[in-house]
């Protein structure tokens, strides 16, 4: 297996990603565009935008913002509502792993930044179908967080007649390059189903299960073409027009409005995936066991890049934290209902040959990062450290548990003597 000589993504990236002549991944190629665009230019370029949508809808609302109550939600919703004088909708899809920091987060959220705020939640038994589903076909758990919070702000902006949805990053082009900044690329129905989705959309899914009819994926069934081009729906990225830095952003967050963070099992990173019990859990081990890697490799690439760890430092974490196995697959299995023999079966046809080899009875990684830190070419790749920082952890205003059951609907206020979420 070939590794990126600078940062420590594997050329088996399920996103794509390419290694040049030089041994370095286009994803940390499309990141040095930060350092050569003119973010200035690209903010008024964005206010220029923003100011064909302000108060032009039939609405009372500019734009529409897709939010989980993350530490990068924050930074959005404060910096389109308060910096750029937008008066956005919040949409959340309900991912029903929710975390009580998590409840928390949003809460505070909605009531900090003084929003409105639709939340979409589907039937328990529903998901349970749909993941038991996508997890044999497709060794997938999260497909319907995906297909939900991609679906649900579209599905809401041609219903109110709200032409602009405003998202953060471009994952695709932050981790892998698949796009460069320069191509400006927007949020489409395209977009979506090949590359959030993998090319399984929600019609894809009937028939496959008796539980499962055209009814119960309403929820993940994108607008018609007719209707996204009668209210023109187009979805703008903002990191296409601010330099994403979410580590910066989020401690600005911390310091303004209170974020809470949470130490996580299977990667350093405190600030992100900390709403949901599976995100840096039982979905990132399953994204291991298929590929070889996990979200620590996500966050050590990204500190690399922006210059605050060294490749060693980052193999370092890596080794530490890839292989871990979470404490919460025991509830997730429980709450799916299925055993441990069966989660791994149905994992088995997914795993990826390139990097999984069987020896015996078990599988074993044929190849570690750890075993390419002094590649030929690594040295002449270095980015050097310039702004070597930590992430904070901020104490829980209560006790998180991992034997406490997934919240599926919390209080969606917050003060100072009624924060705390309830279970059901």
């Amino acid at each position: 297996m070939k590794y990126c000589l600078r940062c420590v993504y594997p050329e088996n990236h399920p996103l794509g990603i390419v290694l040049d002549e030089e041994g370095i991944c286009s994803g940390c190629r499309v990141h040095e565009e930060k350092y050569e665009i003119d973010w200035t230019e690209k903010k008024l370029e964005f206010e220029s935008l923003l100011s064909q949508y302000r108060l032009k809808s039939n609405v009372h609302y500019d734009c529409i913002i897709p939010v989980t109550g993350t530490g990068d939600d924050f930074f959005i919703v404060d910096t389109i509502k308060n910096e750029f004088d937008m008066n956005p909708l919040l949409v959340t899809y309900n991912n029903q792993f929710n975390t009580k920091v998590g409840i928390r987060n949003l809460a505070r959220l909605v009531t900090k930044l003084d929003c409105d705020h639709l939340v979409s939640t589907v039937g328990p038994d529903t998901i349970k179908a749909i993941t038991k589903l996508t997890l044999k076909e497709f060794g997938d758990i999260y497909w319907h967080i995906l297909a939900g919070t991609q679906t649900f702000p579209v599905q809401v902006a041609t219903k109110l007649g709200i032409p602009l949805i405003i998202w953060g990053v471009n994952g695709w082009l932050d981790q892998v390059g698949m796009f460069s900044h320069y191509d400006q690329v927007e949020m489409t129905k395209k977009v979506r189903k090949e590359h959030a989705l993998r090319r399984v959309d929600a019609e894809m899914l009937i028939g496959k299960e008796k539980l499962i009819s055209k009814k119960d994926l309403q929820a993940f069934t994108y607008p018609s073409d007719v209707q996204l081009e009668s209210n023109r729906v187009r979805g703008l990225y903002l990191g296409n027009y601010i330099f994403w830095d979410s580590q910066k952003q989020i401690e600005e967050m911390i310091h303004k409005f209170g974020y809470e963070t949470k130490k996580e099992e299977r990667t350093f990173n405190t600030y992100e995936s900390i709403n949901c019990w599976n995100n840096a859990g039982v979905h990132d081990y399953i994204k291991y066991l298929k590929f070889g890697y996990g979200k620590v490799s996500d966050h050590v690439s990204r500190d690399i890049r922006l210059k605050r760890m060294s490749r060693e430092e980052g193999i370092d974490l890596v080794t530490k934290y890839q292989d871990i196995r979470p404490r919460g697959l025991k509830k997730f299995l429980n709450w799916l209902e299925i055993d441990e023999k069966e989660f791994f079966d149905y994992l088995e046809p997914h795993r990826d040959r390139k990097i999984w080899k069987k020896d015996s009875q078990e599988w074993v990684l044929d190849d570690h990062v750890k075993n390419h830190a002094k590649d030929e070419g690594a040295e002449d790749a270095r980015l050097k450290v310039t702004d070597k920082r930590s992430y904070l952890v901020t104490e829980l205003l209560e006790k998180e548990d991992i034997d406490d059951d997934y919240i599926l609907l919390g209080r969606g206020y917050m003060d100072e003597t009624n924060y705390k979420a309830i279970e059901g």
